[in-house]
């Protein structure tokens, strides 16, 4: 047994069986490049599910982290700590107006699962509204709101009150407020969900009915946010400001955080003791992020994003005159989506056997979240690779279709 074997043998033997695991062993990265343990390399267009926007291994957010592993790694957050200070000033001076209160946790289902207890909390009421389609994490409570029921059924009976309602179409949200409601939670591009840019005029007519209401609005940002859709907040996009916005991700330069904004009228409603998790801030998470937020506005990401997410776009489209197989091709900035008429499994372990990683979006879409640094040349190798996957994913149905007929 050699030394990929032993290792993939180990993790199948003792971590729990919830991955859909890829045979593949990687060791190291940079930029937007990784390797496995025998030097092969691969073009990353899936980020960690988004998580190296930065690239892997930035240098500054390398240095960022051995600096102030010297100095102090964890810091309670019932104690003061100059990172987290740092992180939580830089934060706020780029977040949409208003969002001026921070809860840090460890990951986008926790930055959900605050979300809900303070929408409950603030408002008195219980009953939240999400979307068809939607993913908000696997939590008990982020879970509940996720509408896919390959997650939520095994788990019955989920936390109660939460209502689904078809996406696009505000007349349904509408229809599904009672006196009981107090928010309603949307991703402004659903991922998971298929890589779904909402129609025109969608997320401003949400933003005025809960107005209107009284009704909190959180927009659920951890894919979309830090500049992943072309704008620094994918709602930004669309000139709306949510009262509860969630976010996670990337903002720690690839180290686990969770993030959830509110305004301080309402984040004050929670009391002392009444959310909190122990690795809350953590100095080495806060200076990673302060790195990564720096890196972010310096290096103009989210411009680069939406020039070279647009360029993507139209190389992808231009295979969808190629490719019968490509029905559409959907996203804003480097968060794109190609939906296929066929199964994408085959399309992303052949891409993977050709050094590309890329993801999928349900059944049968191809979802690509590339670090933000990617170049077009790179985006050119990942498109001819999808191309000749496409070709031989067509080839081999023909071949079958063949043989059946004989």
């Amino acid at each position: 047994m050699n030394e990929q074997q032993q290792i993939m043998e180990t993790e199948n033997r003792y971590l729990a069986n919830v991955f859909s695991k890829k045979p593949v062993v990687l060791t190291s990265g940079k930029g937007a490049l990784l390797w496995d343990i025998n030097g092969k390399e691969y073009l990353d267009c899936s980020s960690g599910y988004g998580i190296a926007a930065l690239g892997h291994c930035h240098p500054k957010i390398v240095e960022a982290i051995k600096t102030q592993a010297e100095q102090l790694l964890t810091c309670h957050g019932s104690y003061y700590n100059d990172k987290r200070a740092q992180f939580i000033e830089k934060l706020v001076k780029i977040t949409p107006k208003g969002l001026d209160k921070a809860f840090l946790s460890n990951s986008g289902a926790e930055s959900v699962e605050c979300a809900l207890k303070l929408a409950r909390k603030a408002t008195g009421k219980t009953e939240i509204i999400a979307l068809m389609g939607s993913y908000h994490g696997k939590t008990m409570g982020a879970l509940s709101a996720t509408w896919d029921k390959k997650y939520r059924e095994p788990f019955f009976p989920l936390i109660p009150d939460i209502k689904h309602v078809a996406p696009d179409n505000p007349d349904k949200i509408r229809e599904a407020i009672t006196d009981k409601t107090a928010a309603v939670i949307i991703e402004p591009i659903r991922g998971e969900g298929g890589v779904r840019v909402p129609v025109a005029g969608y997320l401003q007519t949400v933003r005025e009915i809960c107005t209107n209401h009284d009704i909190l609005l959180i927009f659920d940002e951890v894919q979309t946010g830090f500049g992943r859709t072309g704008k620094l907040f994918g709602c930004q996009n669309w000139d709306v400001t949510p009262d509860i916005m969630c976010l996670a991700k990337p903002f720690a330069g690839g180290l686990p955080i969770g993030i959830t904004l509110a305004p301080e009228s309402l984040m004050s409603m929670f009391k002392i003791g009444e959310h909190s998790t122990t690795f809350s801030g953590s100095p080495l998470v806060c200076a990673a992020g302060c790195a990564a937020i720096e890196v972010l506005i310096e290096e103009q990401l989210a411009d680069k994003a939406a020039l070279n997410g647009a360029y993507f776009k139209s190389q992808l489209e231009a295979l969808a005159t190629k490719h019968k197989s490509i029905k559409e091709v959907r996203g804003l900035g480097l968060m794109l989506g190609m939906e296929l008429r066929t199964d994408v499994h085959g399309v992303l372990l052949k891409a993977l056997d050709r050094g590309v990683l890329v993801l999928d979006a349900g059944r049968t879409v191809v979802r690509l979240l590339p670090p933000l640094i990617i170049t077009k040349s790179q985006i050119d190798y990942a498109v001819n690779i999808l191309d000749v996957v496409l070709e031989e994913e067509a080839s081999e149905r023909a071949s079958s279709s063949r043989t059946v007929s004989n």
